[in-house]
């Protein structure tokens, strides 16, 4: 389906700026496309204007909070209304969100020193309206089915300030402990959203006329991978060992694990719509454990478990995401076409490009280390970009039905 440009660029605004998700994940795939491509093909992983800060707290920073937190944006401020039967966001408000976090991004993206502060600024403010909105609509609604996301969200904000503190003052432990609180609290999201999103999505899947539930998941694994990863951050922020948190980390990816467990439909679980769902949890699981196994002091490539859990599990988890609600949001029936599935093959290439040297050192790429990668995750979130932007920004799939 075509843009609709016959009417100007002011009917596609609003056509963008229609819901959350329709301005925020085509943002969210964009940053995420280029921001790696351009710090590997332009600047060898150096940043032009980062003298004092290392690249690779900006490299975090931008990928967890700018990547991540697009996503984010446009799954929260479009999933809260429907789950709570309140108005979402439109217009306005958005361009207003969006701005404070491309002005962020683009600090980011150079590495300006002199612009930490500011951009921290930023992003404490969208961070901060995710929490209150997030608190507001579950204290509206006398519904404690919020609170995990409120706290999350919470730790997500806190961490980010703090990561922008530790790069002012070189606090170089501080910041090593705040990047992992991020990276617990996103997982801890992913499985919250993978706990809303799997069940609808698999009796879907198994019954096209939503006229039976064929699907109930265990109750006791509906929330344990993101209880645990609450459990872990309560760890980090307390100041626990090493070895206690490496422990918690290894629960928190055997929980993961277990959720591939939902992906046991038979055949219909190899689709892609149901086999990335399960996917994306195993190999959040697998990272975490390589993780937790280095944290308890084994010699193994923690570099490699992070991209696993990172680009892997939250990655695709994200990109899942994007393409399911992205399908739904538009009224378009839940079937991915083949650019989708060429993107999510693209992601699971560059994961599988960027974590084989990691634990195959002597391997040479042609390319260099990152370069392959950066290309194949670049590919993944353009041909989504190319797939979707017709869909979401077309005046057309406005008054379509929601989730």
């Amino acid at each position: 389906m075509p843009v609709d440009t016959t009417s100007g660029w002011r009917t596609i605004l609003r056509a963008a700026t229609a819901e959350g998700l329709r301005l925020f994940f085509p943002i969210a795939a964009l940053h995420t496309a280029l921001w790696p491509l351009l710090w590997v093909a332009g600047w060898q992983l150096g940043l032009p204007f980062a003298h004092n800060t290392l690249p690779a707290h900006w490299h975090a920073q931008e990928m967890l909070i700018g990547s991540f937190g697009a996503a984010l944006l446009g799954f929260l401020t479009s999933a809260l209304p429907e789950w709570t039967d309140t108005k979402g966001f439109s217009g306005r408000p958005l361009l207003i969100l969006a701005g404070l976090w491309t002005s962020a991004r683009l600090i980011g993206l150079f590495g300006i020193d002199a612009a930490i502060l500011l951009g921290g600024i930023f992003d404490q403010i969208w961070l901060v309206f995710l929490v209150g909105y997030a608190a507001c609509l579950g204290w509206r609604k006398r519904t404690m089915a919020l609170t995990g996301f409120v706290l999350l969200l919470a730790t997500l904000a806190i961490a980010a300030g703090l990561l922008r503190f530790s790069m002012l003052t070189d606090a170089y432990d501080l910041a090593e402990r705040t990047i992992r609180l991020m990276q617990y609290a996103l997982l801890g999201l992913l499985g919250l959203a993978l706990a809303r999103i799997t069940v609808p999505i698999t009796n879907r899947v198994l019954d096209p006329s939503e006229e039976t539930s064929p699907y109930r998941p265990h109750p006791g694994r509906i929330n344990l991978a993101p209880g645990l990863a609450g459990l872990l951050i309560a760890a980090e922020f307390s100041g626990f060992s090493d070895a206690v948190c490496g422990y918690l980390v290894l629960a928190t990816g055997a929980a993961f694990l277990d959720r591939v467990a939902e992906g046991f439909i038979g055949r219909q679980g190899w689709t892609f719509k149901i086999a990335g769902l399960w996917l994306s949890s195993l190999l959040a699981g697998l990272g975490l454990l390589l993780v937790g196994f280095g944290r308890i002091g084994l010699d193994i490539p923690t570099l490699g478990g992070l991209h696993l859990m990172l680009m892997g599990g939250l990655g695709l988890g994200v990109l899942q995401v994007l393409s399911i609600a992205g399908l739904l949001h538009t009224g378009q029936p839940l079937g991915f076409s083949r650019l989708t599935r060429a993107a999510i093959l693209c992601l699971l290439t560059a994961l599988a490009l960027r974590v084989t040297p990691e634990f195959w050192p002597s391997l040479t790429l042609p390319g260099g280390q990152y370069g392959p990668s950066a290309l194949a995750w670049a590919a993944a979130f353009l041909l989504w970009l190319y797939a979707y932007i017709p869909l979401l920004w077309s005046t057309t799939t406005i008054d379509q039905d929601r989730c």
